[in-house]
């Protein structure tokens, strides 16, 4: 086999040659597929198979060894059988080159490895890696979202036409001990997908199972920390939270290289042993609620009024007594007034208050004007203003009681 011969094979050096063979072997400082560097190169893939097709045209035009086919318009006689073997090694080595070309899908990406070990990562399309035993790839989904069941399993999907069948329950994992010494049943599902590729194969093992056992382990603890009411009613959406963020932190110590998107809990109820019970709970805590909720309107009615009435009492007082101190101090400096007049002149002032007041008690007496000249009077009794309405009686006391007859003295 005259692997030496003008054109040095489909990797177009003049010392190559195949695996094996007397030419260096891939990665030498002379020919090869690699352009003769130190450190391989992976060729693009379109150069490598325009080599591979020239080679061949050069192999079918007997440039290679020397003579043509028969029957083919070409100079030479009969393929030796040495020639049929070069020409199977030829196909066979042609084979293997073209292993390594690999799709890598639009939601996957293509890890690289040499001799088992990371080298690299490849971006969707067509790409190349040297063939087996040299390197391989793995393709693992990146931006597929991936799905944990946690308490529970649903059911595979139905025919067309039935009804979907029930999830099934798993108590170990859904039963969980609350912070007043309760225990609550728990279904939820965790959201995840790969953010770095090779921290996910290469730095934890089986990692859907870790991340289990994470989001399993949080939520014990998350529950834990809280008592049953909130639980079952205001918290959940706060416990999502608090479980997403707390297994991010604890996977990126792992370095399991995935992203948590979404925490979502889907049953959150006490045990089917006493959850009648508990939903009796629940209605008086509601009725309880609602009670409070009236009471409470009503205080909201009541004490703006009766403070409102109480601060309207209070104005009418302060106005009543800045009128009757003002009243009164009206009279006392009259009073003075009089008295400094009467210092003057006591005798009009004396006569001034006699005419005056015997003016107010005639404006409100009830008088009767009878002529010089009338002898017998029938006396008129008024019923009009105050006298229209008889004098209170005072009551009578009551009389003694009755006595024996005291004793007549003796003549």
């Amino acid at each position: 086999m005259a692997w030496n011969s003008g054109g040095g094979g489909p990797w177009g050096g003049s010392g190559g040659g195949p695996p094996g063979g007397g030419g260096r072997p891939p990665g030498g400082s002379s020919g090869g597929p690699w352009g003769g560097r130190r450190r391989p190169q992976i060729p693009n893939p379109e150069q490598l198979l325009a080599r591979i097709q020239a080679w061949l045209r050069g192999l079918l035009a007997g440039r290679l060894f020397g003579r043509g086919l028969p029957g083919a318009g070409l100079p030479g006689g009969d393929l030796a059988p040495r020639r049929l073997a070069a020409i199977g090694a030829a196909l066979l080595v042609l084979a293997w080159l073209a292993s390594g070309v690999y799709i890598v899908q639009p939601d996957e990406e293509g890890v690289v490895l040499r001799f088992g070990a990371f080298i690299g990562t490849t971006s969707p399309g067509l790409n190349y890696h040297l063939p087996w035993p040299i390197e391989s790839v793995l393709l693992p989904a990146v931006t597929r979202i991936n799905r944990i069941e946690i308490g529970y399993r649903s059911a595979p999907a139905a025919p067309s036409g039935t009804p979907p069948a029930a999830p099934q329950e798993v108590p170990a994992e859904s039963l969980m001990l609350t912070g007043d010494q309760n225990i609550v049943d728990i279904n939820f599902a965790v959201f995840w997908r790969i953010r770095n590729a090779e921290h996910y194969l290469f730095d934890i093992e089986n990692p859907p199972a870790s991340i289990k056992a994470v989001a399993e382990s949080v939520m014990r603890e998350v529950v834990g920390h809280n008592r049953i009411e909130p639980l079952l009613t205001t918290a959940r959406f706060a416990i999502e939270i608090e479980v997403r963020r707390d297994m991010q932190t604890i996977l990126d110590q792992y370095g399991a290289g995935v992203e948590i998107t979404q925490v979502q809990l889907l049953k959150v109820d006490p045990p089917p042993e006493v959850i009648s019970s508990f939903r009796d709970v629940q209605r008086a805590g509601a009725d309880a609620a609602r009670a409070r909720n009236n009471a409470e309107a009503y205080r909201n009615d009541i004490v703006p009024r009766a403070r409102g009435d109480a601060s309207r009492l209070v104005a009418e007082a302060e106005a009543t007594k800045a009128a009757d101190i003002a009243k009164a101090n009206g009279e006392a400096k009259r009073f003075l007034s009089v008295l400094a007049a009467y210092r003057a002149a006591k005798v009009i002032t004396v006569n001034r208050l006699y005419i005056e007041t015997m003016q107010d008690v005639l404006k409100h007496a009830h008088t009767v004007v009878l002529g010089g000249g009338s002898a017998q009077v029938l006396p008129l009794l008024p019923l009009s203003g105050t006298l229209a309405k008889p004098p209170p009686q005072p009551a009578r006391p009551a009389p003694p009681p009755a006595s024996a007859p005291a004793p007549k003295p003796a003549p």
